[in-house]
């Protein structure tokens, strides 16, 4: 890249910077520290490096001071990392200011942590998005050592997801005036999804479909040099069918090799690990397996229920269960577990002491006794204060023996988890 193209992109990106309009996402930043955003394919990063920019400009920053630098731009070619410092001598050469400096898709280039590393050094402020979970890795983690926090992006959450239709929960007795609208709205963002982009398109399946294929083609089978595409697509749909229940390699190898061209057990282990670091899938370990097999039989989520829903011909109750488990992960990190020794609960989380059943109704007796009991014999194991069950519609509060359970439908559970 010549300098001439370089400035003409820095300047281009300045003055798109206030011209997007956003909803506020609940995204905080402090003054003084740098960020790594990791998370999906549009899942909303960049958005949130312009929100930061914006809200910076409404601090009193001006718009000059931003060194914001698209590395998906397609009218980029591949970067070297001494080009990080040509686009910085860029930047100086345009501006006698100081910059703060927002680095969008960096992982494409090539130790791009050495770089990041010496700005920190160097007292810059810095904002950088990846879409690779290597972004993570243990070596790229001791070279920042501690100078950045990382914050993982999720797709909207219901309460965005409501804002960006215009119903903004904040307000007094919203949830009353607005009850109908909101579960409409909820219904949309349970079969479509959280994806900030798919709430401005019509053909929102079509969309789903063109990202989810260069998720797969983009990030998996180019970057990882994989040849049985087949068998991969294979085991992401199982996965999606698959959500309710644990799934050790060995059944995943089985599965897709029944289906089609043969895949081994070390394969399937390294799809699933080239998935769980583009961010497709959420792995959730089982509290009360042996060490060995909290690794090998874990239940695996899709990041987002649109997405999912591509696979699915009945997807009511995987939906479901698969928007609890996004959201437990959102709000609550990677602490959280499913419970499956004799009996099975859905979800543990022990900083809450809090223990989940995900089910969509509980109007039929047998279930409700079913999912009750595993809650109680749960909650004598692991000394369980909190336990409830996350129906499509019902709510309510009962006395099972001796432990009170609160049933409480979704939507209103989604955004109780907007207010904590």
């Amino acid at each position: 890249m010549t300098k001439d193209f370089i400035k003409t992109l820095i300047a281009e990106y300045q003055n798109l910077i206030p011209t997007i309009e956003l909803v506020d996402r609940n995204y905080q930043f402090e003054a003084n520290l740098n960020y790594v955003l990791v998370g999906l394919r549009r899942a909303g990063k960049s958005y949130l490096l312009y929100q930061q920019m914006q809200r910076l400009i409404r601090e009193g920053h001006n718009i000059k001071e931003f060194l914001y630098f698209n590395f998906e731009d397609d009218r980029i070619n591949s970067l070297l990392l001494e080009d990080l410092d040509l686009i910085k001598t860029c930047y100086e050469e345009m501006y006698d200011c100081r910059p703060i400096f927002f680095l969008d898709e960096i992982q494409l280039i090539d130790k791009w942590e050495k770089f990041a590393r010496r700005l920190a050094d160097q007292k810059y402020r810095v904002y950088v998005t990846g879409s690779n979970a290597k972004m993570l890795s243990s070596e790229i983690a001791t070279t920042l050592g501690g100078r950045y926090m990382v914050k993982e992006v999720f797709p909207f959450s219901f309460g965005e997801f409501l804002r960006f239709s215009k119903i903004d929960i904040r307000q007094p007795n919203v949830l009353y005036i607005e009850n109908k609208a909101i579960q409409k709205v909820f219904d949309a963002y349970f079969r479509q999804g959280g994806l900030p982009e798919v709430l401005q398109v019509q053909d929102k399946r079509a969309w789903l479909s063109s990202l989810f294929n260069r998720i797969v083609f983009g990030d998996l089978i180019t970057r990882h040099q994989i040849r049985n595409d087949f068998a991969l697509k294979i085991l992401v749909r199982k996965l999606a069918e698959s959500v309710k229940q644990p799934s050790s390699y060995t059944r995943l190898a089985n599965v897709v090799s029944s289906v089609g061209k043969k895949i081994s057990v070390d394969t399937v282990i390294d799809y699933v690990k080239y998935m769980e670091e583009s961010w497709l899938i959420l792995p959730f370990e089982n509290i009360s397996a042996k060490l060995n097999e909290k690794e090998s039989n874990r239940k695996y989520y899709l990041t987002d229920n649109g997405i999912m829903n591509l696979f699915l011909t009945d997807p009511n109750t995987s939906l479901l269960e698969n928007i609890v488990a996004i959201n437990l992960r959102r709000y609550y990190g990677k602490e959280v577990y499913f419970y499956n020794s004799q009996i099975e609960v859905d979800f543990y989380v022990p900083d809450e002491s809090l223990a989940v059943q995900v089910c969509y109704s509980l109007q039929d007796v047998e279930t409700r006794d079913r999912e009750f009991e595993a809650l109680l014999k749960m909650s004598n194991r692991l000394n369980v204060n909190y336990l409830m069950a996350i129906t499509k519609d019902e709510e309510s509060e009962v006395e099972y023996h001796d432990k009170t359970i609160r049933i409480v439908p979704v939507w209103k559970w989604l955004l109780s988890l907007e207010n904590q």
